[in-house]
């Protein structure tokens, strides 16, 4: 039975895999761990940017750009401004 359609990056999910060849897998493709992914979805929910909705929020955790370009790619339709794509990137330095 689903309990929960939260979108997860794939550093979260980590969390609920049980097979450690899978969680191999998916830690080739991650640059955060559990701790660091839920901390930096803390924050960019803390921003209360209302373009960013939880699988908005995922993928930035999965890809963590350093440009404008980077984000405006993952987010194409949200149309962010100058300043919330800032505030968006200076957020992600935070854990690099």
């Amino acid at each position: 039975m689903i309990k929960n359609t939260t979108p997860l990056s794939m550093p979260e999910a980590l969390e609920y895999v049980k097979n450690p060849e899978v969680k191999s897998f998916i830690k080739k493709f991650t640059n955060l761990n559990e701790k660091k992914a839920k901390e930096l979805r803390e924050k960019l929910v803390g921003l209360e940017l209302i373009k960013l909705n939880d699988i908005h929020i995922s993928k930035i955790i999965e890809i963590l750009p350093d440009e404008k370009e980077e984000l405006s790619k993952i987010l194409p339709a949200s149309n962010l401004d100058e300043n919330e794509t800032n505030t968006i990137l200076s957020t992600i330095k935070e854990f690099k």
